[in-house]
């Protein structure tokens, strides 16, 4: 069986925005509803390197967390407002990373979640093959830096961001190449890339067997697991809709086999809510759908 994690920053950004649920309370809700952890979203108002700068901060964070019987799955960097494909010099993204790879050694967070930070149209500016490189070296010297702390780095591919084709996806891990390094398949954005090729610069690249055959294609690759459904719509046209379980198109049925094919070297599930309009209403429903995928397929 796989222990079960929610995204934080579903309570905090997007719709949550102007109204954060504040952190207490998301410790309190995610335990009451059998939650085996929290995947912490590192930016405010809930922890973050910035704002919890002391150790004793840090502690603190870390004993409230294992008081409620909750541990972490992972740590989904503030990195935004980074450069990491446009810039020559990856010494500021170097410096934010590692900053936010001490913050997961000190409260004890075993992954760190990365993405290309940049949008697709980024090729307008740098052409792919400089824009790969730059991509390559920097998180390969991040894999490498994490790996020393006895930390993963997982990469989360979505329409969003540039590297969003199937044949993107795969070349980057492979070239990373690295055993620290991996890739974190959310179910919604494999479904939004290999079904619809959202957002995908120049030529379109789908499947013909979907989700479930990037997936497969991805096998060994994947080092973490995000669970949501996809009605194939992008919100803001920007990212993959992340819809409830039951809202959407994906077979999961024949996905989580797949999925649970892989060796991550962990035992986590996140389920993750981002942009949805009533996120803290949907939690105890997408946890009961993701406890009976568990009991199937965990």
């Amino acid at each position: 069986m796989k222990r079960i994690a929610i995204g934080s920053w579903a309570y905090a950004i997007g719709p949550y925005a102007d109204e954060p649920i504040g952190w207490e309370e998301v410790v309190g809700k995610v335990k009451s509803l059998g939650f085996d952890g929290i995947e912490l979203g590192g930016f405010p108002p809930h922890p973050n390197p910035d704002d919890m700068a002391t150790g004793e901060q840090r502690a603190a964070c870390r004993e409230g967390m294992a008081e409620a019987g909750l541990d972490w799955s992972g740590l989904a960097a503030n990195l935004w407002s980074e450069h990491l494909i446009d810039a020559e010099d990856n010494a500021a993204y170097l410096a934010t990373f590692r900053k936010n790879l001490q913050f997961c050694v000190d409260l004890g967070i075993p992954a760190i979640r990365v993405d290309a930070v940049q949008p697709p149209t980024i090729f307008e500016k740098v052409d792919p093959e400089t824009a790969r490189g730059r991509v390559v070296e920097t998180w390969r010297r991040c894999a490498a830096e994490a790996a020393d702390e006895g930390i993963r780095v997982t990469w989360e591919f979505e329409p969003g961001f540039a590297f969003n084709k199937p044949s993107d996806i795969l070349r980057i891990v492979e070239e990373v190449d690295h055993d620290s390094f991996g890739v974190l398949f959310d179910t919604c954005h494999g479904y939004m890339v290999a079904v619809e090729g959202a957002r995908q610069w120049g030529e379109k690249e789908t499947l013909g067997g979907g989700v479930v055959e990037l997936a497969r294609q991805l096998r060994g690759r994947i080092n973490h697991v995000h669970l949501i459904d996809s009605d194939g719509t992008l919100h803001d046209e920007e990212t993959s809709t992340h819809a409830p379980f039951g809202g959407g198109r994906i077979d999961f049925d024949e996905l989580m086999p797949e999925l649970a094919g892989n060796d991550m070297g962990h035992d986590w599930w996140t389920i993750d809510l981002c942009f949805w309009p009533d996120a803290w209403e949907m939690t105890r429903t997408c946890k009961e759908a993701v406890d009976a995928l568990n009991e199937k397929y965990g």
